[in-house]
C-alpha cells in the first residue's frame, strides 16, 4: 500500500493500517448478506473505497487537524454512507474527530453501525436512518458540522442542497465526482448561489491502477443557508438548484 500513502502524502500508524484491513474483511462479510458495495476486493477496496475516500481530505490528514475553530473535536457528516465510506475510512483516518454517518436505508446504517462496532469506532460514531431533507431542518443537525461530505449520491445541485444547511459558518461542505465538465460547475454555482454559498475549490485527481479521473469540489457558506433549504423530501432531487426549473438559481 505504500505508493497509495506516498501519493496522499500521510502515513497511517500500524494500529490505523490494521483497522483498515479489519474493515475490508467486515465489509466482505457484511456485503455477502446485503449486497452493500461491489468494491471490497484488492485494488477495487484500497483504491476506489479507502483511497478515494482519503484524498479531499489530505490536507486535513497531513495537518493533523481533528478540531475545529471552537476547540471542539472536528465535527464531520457522511451523507448517503451506503456501505460505510467515506464515513469509515475518515473515521479510521481521523482518530479524534467525531462523525455521523446518514442514510435513508436502515438496513445499510445497521451494518456500518455493526462494523463501526467490531472495530472499536462506535464512541465517536453516531449514526442515522433518515431523510437528509428532514434532519437539515432540524437541531442539532442544521448548522452542526465542520465539514459534510456526501459521495455518489446525487448530481451536484442536489447534493449542494443537502450539505450546506448541516454547515457551520466557517464549515465546508465536499462533493466527491468523477468527470467535472464547465456546464457541471456553472450548475454548481447558480445552485451555491441559492444557498448563500461559494464554490471554494476544485481538485482534480487521477486515481492509481487507471481506475479513472475523480473530482472534488469544496463548498463554503458566505453567510447564512435561508431557511427554506431543503426543501421538502424529494424535492431538491425533482426541482434541483439552478437548472432551468429554477428560476432564482439560474440567474
Amino acid at each position: 500500500m505504500a505508493p497509495l500513502w506516498q501519493r496522499l502524502g500521510w502515513q497511517p500508524s500500524p494500529q490505523q493500517l490494521e483497522l483498515f484491513v479489519q474493515l475490508q474483511q467486515h465489509l466482505q462479510q457484511w456485503n455477502s448478506r446485503l449486497n452493500l458495495t461491489r468494491l471490497v476486493e484488492g485494488d477495487d477496496y484500497w483504491i476506489a473505497q479507502v483511497f478515494d475516500s482519503l484524498w479531499p481530505m489530505a490536507a486535513v490528514l497531513r495537518a493533523q487537524h481533528s478540531a475545529s475553530t471552537d476547540g471542539n473535536p472536528l465535527r464531520l457528516i457522511d451523507v448517503g454512507t451506503g456501505g460505510g465510506f467515506p464515513g469509515l475510512a475518515l473515521a479510521i483516518a481521523l482518530p479524534e474527530a467525531e462523525l455521523s454517518l446518514v442514510d435513508s436505508v436502515h438496513r445499510k446504517i445497521e451494518a456500518v453501525r455493526a462494523m463501526a462496532a467490531a472495530l472499536g469506532l462506535a464512541p465517536r460514531l453516531h449514526f442515522c436512518s433518515e431523510r437528509i431533507e428532514k434532519l437539515g431542518r432540524s437541531a442539532p443537525w442544521r448548522g452542526g458540522f465542520d465539514w459534510a461530505v456526501a459521495r455518489a449520491v446525487a448530481p451536484a445541485p442536489v447534493v449542494a442542497e443537502y450539505l450546506v444547511p448541516l454547515l457551520k459558518p466557517d464549515g465546508q461542505a465536499l462533493l466527491y465526482r468523477g468527470q467535472w465538465s464547465d456546464a457541471d460547475q456553472r450548475q454548481l454555482s447558480a445552485a451555491a448561489r441559492s444557498l448563500n454559498a461559494g464554490i471554494e475549490q476544485v481538485m482534480r485527481c487521477e486515481l492509481p491502477a487507471g481506475r479513472g479521473q475523480r473530482t472534488a469540489i469544496t463548498l463554503r457558506p458566505k453567510q447564512g443557508c435561508p431557511r427554506q433549504y431543503p426543501r421538502a423530501v424529494g424535492l431538491p432531487a425533482k426541482q434541483p438548484l439552478g437548472s432551468v426549473m429554477d428560476g432564482a438559481g439560474s440567474a
